[in-house]
């Protein structure tokens, strides 16, 4: 299930640009008083930087000093004032030259961001998202609320995950629709790297080239154009490139070893919560299809130093298959050529070497190799 979180600020992208003003954020949360506080956290010149302000009234004020395009921020409230990792009401903000307006009557997550462009796009963004969240939401609520004998039925699951496919189309779809539309505007750079996720690179492109000239000469429009070669080198179709690495014994093993049998790539980590939730649903189409042409080679994506780590995960979770690794976190080699920038991810070849899947989870999985071993 899909949720929104509070993800690193090292994950989004830098902008490093020359500064062009100030900003100036007011605004008026509830009518909290000392010891609330209130927390600006945002990167700029690639460091991370937090500002805090004590609520009086409910009442806060930020300055500082802008950019040429806007930075990406949170504000986040602790009302005991006990700081800001311990906060757990927060909400997305971006600093560019003027001044920005936060209100709220109740919680920071619920506030209405204007005052500037690229606020008030992003409100604008997020209204067109509601009806996905909602959706999101309501499914949630319906798992949560399954008695026990629901929980187990493989109709109650399987309704689930059908239903959070449609949602994650929608989506999708949404996504789509605002980038189209909105083609000057940063949010729409944002929403096309979540669009990326799950699209293909004929579906990614024309969005891409279709953003302004203002955001494509961006740091992170030009950081997205240095990625959209390796879309298209993985995209549906296309000759899966050559990679080789070691195994856990340390044995470099190559992808053109398994030449001749469907394969399916598998990018996962064991710091990866979501990759692990996935991984029993691997193991059951590996040991259904072993037998069959079939098999995987997962490509880690594991920090420095974390070899155990690693190798107790593969154990943990049954993974009985070729695993390689370079330890080397998000500057893995494999991870880079493909294009990898979020997992869990996937790329199913057919014996040629050539994609014929990506992305496949849960269901999807099990039904495409369904339908290919159907015929054989």
């Amino acid at each position: 299930m899909k949720k929104i979180v509070l993800t690193a600020l090292a994950s989004l992208p830098a902008l490093l640009f020359a500064q062009t003003g100030k900003f100036t954020v007011e605004g008026k949360v509830a009518n909290l008083n000392a010891p609330a506080k209130v927390y600006l956290q945002y990167r700029k010149d690639g460091k991370t930087l937090v500002d805090s302000a004590v609520l009086n009234g409910g009442k806060f004020t930020f300055t500082g000093d802008a950019a040429a395009m806007p930075l990406s921020g949170y504000l986040l409230v602790n009302a005991n004032g006990t700081g800001m990792n311990n906060s757990k009401d927060y909400h997305p903000i971006y600093l560019e030259q003027g001044t920005i307006n936060v209100a709220t009557a109740d919680v920071i997550k619920n506030a209405k961001i204007t005052g500037t462009k690229t606020n008030k796009e992003n409100e604008e963004f997020n209204a067109s998202m509601k009806p996905v969240n909602d959706a999101y939401a309501a499914l949630e609520a319906k798992q949560k609320a399954a008695t026990e004998a629901q929980q187990k039925d493989p109709a109650f699951i399987k309704q689930g995950k059908l239903d959070e496919k449609a949602i994650d189309l929608q989506e999708k779809e949404a996504n789509r629709k605002f980038i189209a539309a909105n083609p000057d505007s940063y949010i729409s750079l944002n929403a096309l790297q979540s669009y990326a996720y799950s699209a293909d690179y004929v579906e990614i492109a024309p969005l891409f080239e279709g953003l302004s000239a203002n955001i494509k000469a961006s740091t992170g429009g030009k950081a997205f154009a240095e990625i959209l070669p390796k879309l298209k080198a993985v995209a549906m179709g296309a000759m899966a490139p050559e990679f080789a690495e070691a195994d856990t014994a340390g044995k470099m093993v190559s992808l053109s070893s398994f030449r001749g049998k469907y394969v399916l790539i598998d990018f996962w980590a064991s710091w990866c919560g979501p990759c692990r939730a996935e991984n029993p649903n691997v193991v059951m189409a590996f040991n259904k299809y072993k037998g069959k042409n079939f098999t995987i080679l997962g490509v880690s994506l594991d920090r420095p130093n974390a070899k155990e780590s690693w190798l107790k995960a593969i154990k943990k979770d049954g993974l009985a298959w070729t695993q390689v690794s370079d330890l080397q976190f998000w500057k893995s080699r494999t991870a880079d050529t493909y294009g990898v920038r979020a997992i869990p991810q996937n790329f199913l070849l057919d014996p040629n070497g050539k994609i014929i899947g990506k992305n496949l989870r849960g269901e999807d999985l099990n039904e495409k190799l369904a339908e290919i071993f159907s015929k054989i």
